[in-house]
């Protein structure tokens, strides 16, 4: 006597599977699916209350999108560790190591889900971009740096006391420190675009630190702090949308980089031009006559120009003004003299 160790999972879906074969083979046209068949295709497997996402319905929902590559962003970063590095070290007068734990794309809501609480949220703005970012400080660096800047003993880890919200001495200690970074921050996009990072506000509710939609992707940040026994991290988050203005900046492999173009061709093309022959036209006078007396004109015809010996006249380059010009002689031969220059007409389709 044998004995079944199928579990019922598995008989359901060899009973599914060998229904899906007898449609497939037209053995059971017209049959419709029952709620259970259409979860299961779906991708709720009816285990919770709102059922787990698997197949198909995590592939329509699934929670990272994939961007282009940004990799100017990681030299502003690694050229913000740098200067936080100083500047930390100026603020608490103590030895303080950053470093940068990684750069990863991020939708927002997720992340808001994702912070870690009780945690300081920095609003910031871009002012030359006109639009926000955000940054997250997170408790074991919000007590550190209280600690440091009020005095703690080096070699000891600082005391935290949950459950309580942040004291306004507290806040005032984390502006401080939030303003450096993001001084830092701007300092770290001054090469690449020129940008200020000005704080708004700071909140401790991730609901009220929304600054784009949830679904928006952005670039997420991670840095982390070590100050002897104390480490913290800091987090910030920046929008696709507001890195938009200088999207084509951050695509370049290297610092200046300018794409398709070959500096040493372009100078010897700029040489070549300058030695190019052009035709200059002096204009002597300009009359409007209609086609029969021109069909009459024969030697000797005068033609009466409204130009006084005096006047300046007009010097072209094809049919493109350049220069207003006296008009003398030289040597025995006619001659002019520029005497200004024309600027040239903005083309209004432009």
């Amino acid at each position: 006597m044998s004995e079944d160790t199928t579990t019922k999972p598995e008989q359901d879906e060899a009973a599914m599977l060998a229904e899906w074969e007898a449609m497939a083979a037209g053995g059971d046209d017209g049959r419709i699916l029952n709620q259970n068949e259409i979860d299961s295709l779906l991708g709720f497997d009816g285990s919770g209350d709102d059922g787990t996402r698997t197949g198909i319905m995590e592939l329509i929902n699934s929670a990272l999108v994939n961007y282009e590559r940004l990799p100017m962003l990681d030299i502003v970063f690694d050229r913000l560790v740098r200067l936080m590095s100083t500047s930390l070290r100026n603020l608490t007068s103590d030895n303080v190591e950053v470093s940068l734990d990684h750069i990863s794309s991020v939708r927002f809501g997720d992340y808001l889900n994702s912070i870690p609480l009780p945690a300081m949220l920095s609003i910031f703005k871009a002012e030359e971009w006109d639009d926000h970012g955000l940054m997250v400080i997170d408790s074991a660096l919000i007590y550190a740096i209280v600690d440091v800047l009020l005095g703690g003993r080096r070699g000891t880890s600082a005391m935290r006391v949950e459950g309580r919200p942040y004291t306004t001495i507290e806040t005032k200690l984390i502006e401080r420190m939030v303003h450096v970074v993001l001084n830092d921050l701007s300092s770290a996009f001054d090469p690449l675009s020129p940008v200020s990072f000005r704080l708004e506000r700071i909140e401790t509710n991730p609901r009220f630190a929304t600054i784009t939609q949830a679904n928006n992707a952005g670039v997420l940040v991670r840095l982390r702090i070590d100050m002897g026994d104390r480490s913290g991290r800091i987090e910030v988050m920046i929008p696709y949308a507001t890195l938009e203005p200088i999207r084509e900046l951050l695509l370049q492999m290297f610092m200046g980089e300018k794409f398709g173009r070959d500096t040493i061709w372009e100078t010897h093309l700029t040489r070549e031009l300058y030695q190019t022959d052009i035709q200059l036209s002096a204009i002597l006078g300009e009359t409007t006559i209609d086609l029969q007396n021109l069909v009459d004109m024969q030697p000797g015809s005068i033609i009466l120009l409204n130009t006084q010996p005096n006047d300046l006249i007009e010097m072209r380059v094809g049919d493109h003004p350049m220069f207003m010009a006296k008009v003398g002689q030289k040597q025995g031969k006619i001659a002019c003299s520029i005497e200004e220059y024309i600027e040239p007409e903005e083309d209004e389709d432009l």
